[in-house]
């Protein structure tokens, strides 16, 4: 996501690096590689041009200094270069209400947008956020004009459990101030229209948009965008805003932008807030906007709050407690493995949460688009799954033979169930260490042993760990005669061990 936003901000920050101040001529430099980003991420050319004279105004000449613990330590002109880009684009996209006003008999949300911009799915995502906030709501099929609109909401709310509202041969008007009355009758407190979009504005679509918004009197008039078609939902978002005056927007399908120009741009253009942004296909894919997670996200600082927030929705915290006291007791089972992959797969695609770290986005873009696939996942339950209960439970019951059945059962190679089972009991015996070293189960801490055991498990596992010192080299490869010459002095000591014994 905003891979070529970022792109240009990184470029910037290497740029200033080694400079000891912020001259109009370093600045200058920085600032043309974001402006080349902000252009080709579709950015408006008026927005990008006042972004740029904001971070340039906030950064020339500045030499900022901070004390840490009484001592004063001197920010460098790259880093306060990055905090004058984060203050900019947070003020860009900000500030955000993400508030609804719920305060109608019943409340009233107006979906307005084009064809194929996510109105339908994000009627869905908003009636499921209602239902978790102790809301009953009603969706109202309102796109008379496509028949395959009205049976995915229908099967959207089957899902739910949220009534849908629809009669044959009422027109969209009259079929939302009908839908109103029934609300009442029925006792739900919210009212959601999925209104039609067409494929480009017309007189006749906002002529009917106008009619509803009369007769009903909406409090939330949401303008659903597709992210991914630039500067042509800004355009279309202003225009959509001069007759409706809608309250606030809903960015769809923001995971799968590498632009983000949309975002940058829809709010400083037309001065209504995004509210929400979709994230994914998936009802529970509804997310507040949040300008500094978003900002941190395009900087390459990750977005650490959004990803708790994640945590939060899919985390048992007494669970995830007790998971890991028994990770640092070295009692992790495969069970509780592929319980943890159940909920990293729930929070969504491997590439996004790992896009949520930070300072992942320089590794991120080196990383190949196959090696962070989701099916990966998928083919580590296939293993697990094809295992016993006593198996899962207690994995050193696997041996050879086990594994030969586990790689016909889950269809996945044999070495590559071999090499899923060393890397599963290196990282247990690695975390009972980590328990045992920290003082975290009642010891004391050891902070040299932890560092080199880390560093150890490093270089067997093939990770690298941010801090922790490089491991010796392993050795270089045993020729064949010093193979045979080992072998022969482990049997001649085995030998002199039996005698002993006798």
């Amino acid at each position: 996501m905003f891979e070529t936003l970022s792109r240009g901000f990184r470029n910037a920050r290497l740029k200033l690096q080694g400079k000891t101040e912020l001259s109009e001529e370093s600045v200058a430099d920085a600032l043309h590689d974001v402006k080349v980003s902000l252009l080709e991420a579709d950015v408006s050319l008026d927005v990008a041009k006042d972004f740029l004279a904001k971070v340039k105004e906030r950064s020339l000449g500045k030499v900022v200094t901070l004390k840490v613990k009484n001592q004063p330590f001197q920010v460098t002109p790259a880093d306060h270069f990055i905090k004058s880009c984060y203050d900019e684009l947070e003020a860009l996209m900000g500030p955000v209400d993400s508030t609804l006003n719920l305060d109608g008999k019943p409340a009233l949300i107006m979906m307005v947008g084009l064809q194929g911009s996510g109105k339908t799915t994000t009627a869905g995502k908003l009636a499921r956020r209602l239902l978790g906030q102790g809301r009953k709501p009603m969706l109202v099929a309102a796109d008379v004009y496509r028949p395959a609109a009205i049976d995915q909401l229908v099967t959207l709310g089957r899902k739910l459990s949220v009534p849908v509202f629809t009669i044959k041969g009422l027109s969209p008007v009259e079929l939302c101030t009908t839908a109103v009355t029934q609300a009442r009758n029925v006792g739900r407190d919210v009212v959601i229209f999925d209104t039609a979009g067409r494929l480009a504005i017309d007189e006749t679509l906002m002529a009917e948009l106008d009619q509803i918004r009369e007769q009903t009197q909406p409090q939330n008039i949401l303008f659903v965008c597709d992210a991914m078609i630039g500067q042509d939902a800004v355009r279309t978002a202003a225009e959509f805003d001069r007759r409706l005056a809608f309250t606030g927007f809903v960015l769809t399908k923001l995971d799968g932008d590498a632009r983000g120009g949309a975002a940058l741009s829809i709010k400083a253009v037309t001065g209504k807030p995004v509210k929400f942004i979709g994230m994914g296909e998936g009802l529970d894919k509804l997310e507040e906007f949040r300008p500094q997670g978003l900002a941190s996200r395009i900087l390459g600082f990750g977005d650490v709050v959004g990803l708790m927030a994640d945590f939060e929705k899919v985390i048992d915290k007494d669970k995830a407690e007790a998971d890991a006291q028994k990770m640092l007791r070295g009692q992790f089972t495969y069970d509780d493995f592929s319980s943890q992959l159940k909920m990293i797969k729930s929070m969504g695609s491997l590439r996004d949460v790992m896009g949520k770290l930070p300072f992942m986005d320089e590794v991120m873009s080196q990383v190949p688009e196959g090696a962070l696939d989701d099916n990966e996942l998928v083919k580590v339950e296939a293993v697990i799954q094809s295992m016993t209960r006593s198996e899962r439970k207690n994995p050193e019951l696997l041996d050879d033979s086990r594994f030969r059945r586990l790689a016909l059962g889950s269809g996945r190679p044999l070495k590559e169930v071999k090499e899923l089972h060393d890397r599963f009991r290196m990282t247990r015996e690695m975390m009972k260490e980590v328990g045992s070293m920290t003082g975290l189960l009642g010891g004391k801490l050891n902070p040299k042993a932890l560092q080199q055991r880390m560093a150890q498990f490093a270089q067997q596992s093939g990770m690298a760990l941010p801090g922790m010192p490089t491991a010796a080299p392993k050795a270089a490869p045993m020729s064949e005669a010093e193979r045979d010459l080992r072998r022969k002095k482990a049997k001649e000591a085995k030998k002199a061990r039996k005698k002993q014994r006798r």
